[in-house]
């Protein structure tokens, strides 16, 4: 397989949503919820969130439409960059946190061995 990820890909959405319409259905109402241009924060900052979110879960699909939603949205070049580099400390971060939980599962394990 030369690539995992293809703009291509997009061709199976129909037959994604129909194999399982419900979860689908579901999916795509959060989707429009949370996208909405009415809620309490603004659009353009929704879609910098999006796009620090996408940058994190790694979804080339989420990154390509949040991109473009926050453009249209009128977030400048800088506005992506810090949130790229937001996105990347806070996910750096997340490794720290569960570091944490690493070294206290560590210990406990060690403990276990010891008796």
């Amino acid at each position: 397989m030369a690539e995992y990820q293809s703009p291509k890909d997009r061709a199976y959405v129909d037959t994604l949503i129909n194999a399982a319409s419900k979860e689908a259905s579901a999916f795509l109402n959060l989707k429009y919820t949370a996208e909405r241009k009415d809620g309490a924060i603004p659009v353009k900052y929704r879609e910098l969130m999006s796009v620090a979110v996408a940058l994190t879960t790694q979804c080339a699909y989420c990154i390509e439409s949040h991109i473009k939603n926050a453009v249209e949205a009128g977030a400048t070049r800088e506005e992506i960059a810090e949130t790229v580099f937001i996105a990347a400390a806070l996910r750096a971060g997340g490794a720290v946190g569960n570091g944490l939980l690493a070294m206290r599962l560590f210990e406990e394990e060690s403990k276990k061995n010891a008796e």
